[in-house]
């Protein structure tokens, strides 16, 4: 065989491993999701990416605080992604722009005053077992687990992990 005839050979599968590899990441291990909206602002922009791992809660529960993607309960083959702030048996109560767990007020040291201003958005949620209760930072504009309720623990695909963006450039006109 000549020289340049293995040298082909060796790039192609170069690239076949590499294809596999980033399927298989991507597929199964890893999640690569935009940010569309901004529910989640003032932690997660719009126009954000957000890498989230698929494994993470395959041998652990997910815990209150945790920015997860899960399947939208409303849209179909949408990913949402939103904060867990209710967990399985306990009861949310939302009065006076307050979130009470159980009767106590829950400290969200994530969300500024700024993302939560109307009034209104009272109600009380007793989460089934099995089910978590979703809230976005940007709780004026988030339609989130106060409107569609808990969602369940088998629609969430992923915790996020990284927060990155994609800058756009500095001329004009140069997109």
């Amino acid at each position: 065989m000549k020289d340049s005839t293995k040298e082909i050979i060796s790039w192609i599968a170069v690239f076949a491993v590499a294809f596999i590899l980033a399927f298989v990441l991507n597929k199964f291990i890893i999640i690569n999701a935009k940010i569309p909206s901004g529910s989640m602002e003032d932690t997660i922009n719009i126009g954000d990416r957000v890498f989230g791992n698929r494994l993470a809660y395959k041998s652990k529960s997910p815990k209150r605080g945790d920015i997860i993607i899960f399947w939208s309960p409303v849209k179909e083959n949408t990913y949402y992604i939103k904060r867990i702030i209710g967990l399985p048996g306990e009861t949310v109560e939302i009065k006076d722009r307050t979130v009470y767990i159980n009767g106590e007020a829950l400290k969200e040291d994530y969300i500024s005053e700024d993302n939560w201003i109307k009034k209104g958005q009272e109600g009380k949620w007793i989460i089934p077992e099995g089910q978590y209760f979703m809230m976005g930072d940007n709780r004026d504009n988030s339609t989130d687990s106060r409107a569609w309720g808990p969602i369940e623990k088998k629609d969430i695909v992923a915790k996020a992990f990284l927060r990155y963006r994609f800058w756009k450039p500095l001329i004009k006109g140069i997109e």
